[in-house]
């Protein structure tokens, strides 16, 4: 399984703004260049990331993207559903009844098991908790 190249860039963008601090804001263009993001797919993101409740946005000299909430209350979950929509390892993790050997396979439960794990890993990260992981393995 690999997350969409747009998911990523939006998981980048979120992890910029929140280092920046809840209170900041980042033109676009800032984030595309730092985050070598294209700036037309950029908008794209920033727009599914803003009607999530995610990003907020403002026009004008002052205007610019910042984090809808606090860099605590952001997870990686959030962010990468809003732009790929729910995680499925396989199809039959959403509804067995797509398979027909679900009452006799015996990968089934591996594959929901991995994808609880994948789900509660991603639920639990926080933006601020991957950030400070990141600068106490620097340490």
């Amino acid at each position: 399984m690999q997350i969409t190249r747009q998911a990523d860039y939006a998981v980048r963008a979120v992890a910029f703004l929140a280092r920046m601090g809840s209170d900041c804001r980042a033109a676009t263009s800032q984030i595309a260049d730092e985050q070598k993001i294209p700036p037309s797919f950029l908008a794209k993101i920033v727009s599914q990331l803003s009607v999530a409740g995610l990003l907020q946005t403002s026009r004008g000299a002052r205007g610019g993207v910042s984090l809808a909430r606090s860099p605590e209350e952001i997870t990686l979950l959030e962010v990468v559903e809003a732009i790929d929509g729910p995680i499925f390892l396989n199809e039959c993790v959403c509804d067995a009844g797509l398979c027909s050997f679900s009452d006799e396979c015996p990968i089934h439960p591996i594959w929901c098991k991995a994808q609880a794990n994948l789900i509660n890993q991603l639920r639990e990260t926080t933006f601020a908790k991957a950030i400070e992981d990141k600068a106490a393995s620097e340490d």
